[in-house]
């Protein structure tokens, strides 16, 4: 199965998961490292602008596109999530799911709702996993932002 990772240039063929160990997501608490990617490269670029100030254009990025197998996915439905699972800030129930998902470590993928495009899904990738050498990137392109998305 074919899933997408939009990234800075210099991170693009980096499946470690740092960034978001870093930082922290949706999905995962700060300390926990787990590679986001997306069903689309249309919801990757959603995923990217909502964090993007209006009127700057991200530049040097690079379009990601990873294989993953479909036998190592577990699924979180929508709704067995809490009412404000998309709500921003995120909320500690969503990083806790995903905590424990990469702490178990029983699926190598994550498939979630994604709280930007709604009925568009997110590939969750556990770094750690056992099954990560099934994970393998079959391409990395330039991707260019359309300037009117980020337009004041």
């Amino acid at each position: 199965m074919k899933v997408f990772r939009l990234s800075k240039a210099e991170f693009s063929r980096d499946l470690s998961g740092k960034g978001a160990e870093i930082t922290g997501g949706r999905w995962n608490p700060k300390g926990v490292a787990v590679v986001y990617t997306s069903d689309s490269r249309a919801l990757c670029m959603a995923e990217v602008a909502v964090h993007i100030p209006v009127g700057l254009i991200p530049k040097d990025y690079k379009i990601v596109e990873i294989e993953i197998p479909e036998d190592k996915i577990l699924e979180v439905s929508k709704e067995s999530l809490p009412e404000n699972w998309n709500a921003y800030p995120e909320i500690m129930e969503t990083k806790k799911i995903g905590e424990e998902w990469v702490k178990r470590s029983e699926f190598l993928i994550l498939k979630v709702p994604s709280a930007v495009v709604e009925g568009d899904f997110n590939y969750l990738i556990n770094p750690q996993n056992k099954d990560i050498n099934q994970v393998k990137i079959s391409s990395v392109k330039d991707f260019r932002f359309d300037s009117r998305l980020f337009q004041k």
